[in-house]
C-alpha cells in the first residue's frame, strides 16, 4: 500500500512540476492597417495633419515643397 501512496504523491508532484515549467505563449497581434498616404497637403490638412515630418508614416517627399524634412507646414 505504502507503494501505491508514494507511485501516486510521486504522479501528482510531477504534474504540478511540468505545468508550473510550461512557458507562456502569446499570441502574435494582428498587423496595424495603415491609412493610405494623403495625395496631398489639402487631405492631410482635412484629417488634422499639419508639419508632417520626415520618418513620420504620412510623410512623402511630394508634399515637402522645400525639402526641409516637414510636409504639408501650416
Amino acid at each position: 500500500m505504502k507503494l501505491t501512496i508514494h507511485a501516486v504523491i510521486s504522479i501528482l508532484t510531477t504534474g504540478v512540476i511540468l505545468s508550473m515549467a510550461t512557458p507562456f505563449v502569446a499570441n502574435a497581434a494582428a498587423p496595424m492597417q495603415m491609412d493610405p498616404p494623403y495625395g496631398s497637403c489639402k487631405e492631410a490638412h482635412a484629417d488634422g495633419a499639419y508639419n508632417i515630418k520626415k520618418g513620420d508614416p504620412g510623410y512623402r517627399p511630394k508634399l515637402d515643397r522645400d525639402n526641409d524634412g516637414v510636409a504639408c507646414e501650416g
